[in-house]
């Protein structure tokens, strides 16, 4: 009887709230579920009715204005690229030889000298003095060794006839010993002088282009001067030093092992307009373990003179060409989820996407090793928003070989396929 009673009790203890919240919960969960079927019901219907738009392939959209070009075949160059600084060949301080007052200064700063020409002179009257000085010493011991001579003659006659003794005849002959060394020292001294009177006269060894003076006429001048007279750089030829990665001397020292010339072609700073053609000379003996490349020097003709040393220009290395190949503009070209590929321009004016296969590219062209043939059409302006099928307007085409000439450039007018002008 007690126990009914207590359980009686605990169920009039619950209220009517407690009994709402599970209630609560069960349509929040009800509604949840419906929602969520209605926005997947929207999706569903929203792919539904764009999935037939999209298996026409954009059949039904308005056309795409592209420029087509004509696959065709050429030569495509491997060039390699590296910043160089030009570098003379020859560069010679004029220094003087011997000490003296700088009687004459012969050139122009900034003339262009041939080897052998006189630049300046220095007062050459000491060192006429001194070979005049050394001219007659040599004269005098010449007459005393030939004196010297005529006595050892006698003495060798006298000496046969018991004459002279052995001692008198040994030391005759000591004596013309002593009397041809000295006239030999007197030799010596006047080529010497000589030599020093030739150093009045300072001219250039080399051809090239004379910088600024550094002395002006009247000074003295010596040997010790660290500036010297002036500067003289050789111009022409002119070579070019540029650094290339190590990874690529394998291949340039088989070329040029095999006897090939490698052009060398120098641009400005802003690689667009060529200064000057040259060729390849040679390369370091070692490469340079903090950077990893290696140094070659490229040799120019530099008969107009544009290269200046010091100067730093865009040097192109050819390093071998593919012959009669395959080539696109590199316009064409479009990477994505097949990889490389292009749109193919098909006969119904429609586009397909070809994946390719590229090989060098040389400036605005590149090779394809397959997926095109010569004479296939592709888009090279206009490929943003193409797909696959869709169809197309062509507005010009351009010759292989050539990049397009866009509407916007120039203002010209041009013809379309159907001989409209646009």
């Amino acid at each position: 009887m007690d126990q009914p009673i207590k359980s009686l009790k605990e169920a009039r203890s619950i209220g009517p709230s407690q009994i709402a919240k599970p209630r609560s919960r069960r349509r929040l969960v009800l509604t949840s579920i419906l929602v969520l079927l209605v926005v997947a019901g929207v999706v569903w219907w929203t792919r539904q009715g764009s999935a037939p738009q999209q298996a026409n392939g954009g059949r039904n959209a308005a056309p795409m204005s592209i420029v087509p070009e004509v696959v065709g075949k050429g030569d495509i160059g491997i060039n390699l690229n590296a910043l160089g600084t030009v570098t003379s060949l020859a560069t010679v301080n004029i220094r003087t030889q011997i000490s003296g007052y700088l009687m004459k200064v012969v050139f122009k700063e900034g003339d262009e000298v041939k080897k052998g020409d006189l630049l300046a002179e220095i007062d050459s009257r000491p060192y006429e003095a001194t070979l005049a000085q050394a001219k007659g010493q040599l004269a005098r011991d010449e007459a005393m060794l030939k004196g010297a001579q005529v006595d050892l003659t006698r003495y060798q006659g006298l000496a046969a006839q018991n004459a002279v003794s052995h001692q008198t005849l040994d030391t005759q002959i000591a004596l013309v010993a002593q009397d041809q060394g000295t006239v030999e020292a007197d030799r010596a001294a006047v080529k010497s002088a000589e030599v020093n009177l030739q150093y009045c006269r300072i001219v250039s060894p080399l051809d090239g282009r004379v910088g600024l003076r550094v002395v002006d006429q009247g000074n003295y001048v010596t040997p010790g001067d660290a500036n010297g007279l002036v500067v003289i750089t050789q111009l022409k030829p002119i070579s070019v030093l540029f650094p290339l990665p190590e990874d690529n001397l394998q291949a340039i020292s088989k070329r040029i092992r095999a006897g090939a010339v490698l052009p060398a072609a120098a641009y400005d700073r802003s690689a667009a307009t060529k200064i000057a053609d040259g060729a390849l000379q040679t390369f370091d003996s070692q490469i340079d373990p903090t950077t990893g490349t290696i140094k070659l020097r490229a040799q120019f003709s530099n008969e107009d003179e544009a290269l200046y040393p010091n100067q730093f220009v865009n040097v192109r290395l050819l390093l071998d060409t593919h012959k009669d190949v395959t080539t696109i503009s590199t316009a064409g070209v479009q990477r994505g989820v097949p990889g490389t590929f292009v749109y193919l321009v098909n006969a119904d004016s429609t586009v397909s996407v070809r994946p390719v296969k590229l090989g060098v590219t040389d400036g605005d062209r590149v090779e394809v090793i397959s997926g095109l043939t010569p004479g296939d059409r592709i888009v090279i302006d206009g490929a943003d928003k193409l797909r696959d099928s869709a169809k197309i307007n062509v507005r010009s085409e351009t010759d292989p070989g050539k990049s397009p000439d866009q509407d916007k450039s120039g203002g010209k007018k041009r013809r379309t396929e159907s001989g409209q002008k646009q």
